[in-house]
């Protein structure tokens, strides 16, 4: 398979990449701010997206690149735009191959600004002179968990539980990605959505069920073009869902886990 770049290594899909593109052949160079040292089977490498130090190097006889660096909760803008710019022109000139870009379900019909700017990098991917692989996925689970978790201790629970939503297993999205890690872009692919579609209230309601709690929902209306497109189902993808772990299996597995 030769040398596959890995940006974002540490995050939640970084992390069951890893693994699978190892298993899969490839001579994994695991990129991050702060590489741990795991002793794991990939090279680690320090690479800043939003400054550009490391990535020259980092790019270094590489043939694709598995772009799964986000920054969901930073500066969205100097990490998913910038930096994907700067990564682009660097991949550019190291003649790589294939830059396979995991995006998300939505980010055209939602303006939420960290979904607007992974727009604007999608673009830069699928623009650039470099062949290219997109492909988009749905919410994972641990997104709305932590959703969930942060009213969990609260009297009451006030949510948007009108929102439609459609969890997918994180290492179901790492096994679609992975298949497309190859020297052969694809273009955009079909997108992976989770098994069910549901409302956050839904989600709730088992959320509730597995944890053994009986806090009230508080339906929270919230105003709005952002908060309308999720209400409209515009994150889902049903004609996509080919995800097998539901929301409730991940849900217990996990509790099981934390238990």
């Amino acid at each position: 398979m030769g040398v596959t770049l890995l940006t974002g290594a540490t995050g939640t899909l970084g992390s069951a990449l890893r693994p699978r593109l190892s298993a899969a052949g490839h001579e994994v160079r695991a990129a991050s701010r702060s590489p741990p040292d795991d002793g794991g089977t990939a090279e680690w490498v320090e690479v800043d997206l939003a400054t550009g130090a490391g990535l020259d190097a980092a790019l270094d006889d590489v043939d694709v690149v598995v772009h799964a660096a986000t920054a969901p909760r930073g500066d969205t803008e100097a990490v998913d735009v910038d930096g994907t710019r700067r990564l682009l022109t660097a991949a550019t000139e190291e003649a790589v191959e294939n830059v396979v870009h995991p995006s998300i379900v939505g980010i055209d019909d939602i303006p939420y600004s960290y979904y607007e700017h992974k727009l604007t990098a999608e673009r830069l991917v699928a623009d650039s002179d470099v062949p290219s692989t997109v492909l988009r996925a749905t919410q994972f689970h641990p997104f709305v968990h932590d959703l969930l978790g942060a009213v969990a201790r609260l009297p009451v629970w006030p949510l948007p539980t009108r929102f439609e939503n459609q969890p997918v297993d994180v290492g179901e999205v790492a096994d679609a990605v992975a298949e497309y890690a190859t020297v052969e872009a694809a273009g955009r692919v079909p997108d992976v959505g989770g098994p069910e579609v549901e409302s956050v209230g839904e989600l709730a309601k088992t959320y509730r069920e597995v944890l053994g709690v009986r806090r009230p929902v508080l339906r929270l209306p919230l105003p709005g073009s952002t908060a309308a497109a999720f209400r409209a189902g515009h994150a889902t993808c049903p004609d996509r869902a080919v995800g097998t772990v539901t929301w409730e299996e991940w849900l217990r597995k996990h509790r099981a886990g934390a238990g």
